[in-house]
């Protein structure tokens, strides 16, 4: 028997594939993982393929590249806070459950855990250098604006938003971070005056 007749009648031995159709999706909480443990710069397609048990081939099948992948990540991450705290927001039926809502969900949702605040922070040191993910921030602080515009007026509402944002970077870096009294005393530093216009 020739060898071409031998390979012909030989079973081809197949590689088995583990169906895994949530990869991608699966891959995108992975890139968030490591960012928060790593930073941007640590969350390389060897790395996230690693912590994620996959090929490193997968990376460049399911995202063209890096900056893709941080783009979805981001976009992920924005997208389950904005909504978590237009929820807070949703449920305040006064303005003084409004303003506790503000100071829940900066010490609950963004400052409550280090990974949030690391995520944070992250997102706004890369989004300065790059366009597409300075579009993610313009998005959270416009649904961030659109969830205080429930209980102040929108140029209110600015002001409170970047007063958030300013915290997030203040915790993300203090030392001693704000006390949840602190916040509440500073958030209706803040709101009172504002309130108090609207009533007048």
């Amino acid at each position: 028997m020739t060898p071409s007749q031998l390979a012909a009648t030989t079973p081809t031995k197949t590689r088995n594939r583990r169906f895994d159709p949530e990869r991608r999706d699966r891959l995108i909480d992975t890139a968030l993982n490591v960012i928060a443990a790593k930073g941007v710069a640590g969350a390389t397609h060897r790395e996230i393929a690693r912590e994620a048990d996959v090929p490193l081939g997968s990376m460049t099948y399911h995202f063209a590249n890096m900056d893709e992948l941080l783009y979805l990540a981001f976009s992920r991450f924005v997208e389950t806070c904005a909504a978590r705290f237009d929820v807070r927001m949703q449920q305040s039926q006064t303005p003084e459950q409004a303003q506790e809502a503000v100071v829940q969900g900066i010490v609950k949702d963004y400052l409550g855990t280090s990974e949030e605040m690391i995520l944070a922070y992250e997102l706004y040191a890369v989004a300065a250098r790059k366009p597409l993910l300075r579009e993610i921030m313009q998005q959270w602080m416009e649904a961030s604006q659109h969830s205080l515009q429930r209980h102040f007026t929108a140029d209110d509402a600015r002001i409170i938003d970047a007063f958030i944002e300013g915290l997030i970077v203040h915790g993300s870096l203090a030392v001693e971070p704000m006390t949840e009294g602190e916040v509440r005393a500073a958030v209706h530093r803040l709101t009172d005056p504002l309130l108090l216009q609207r009533k007048q």
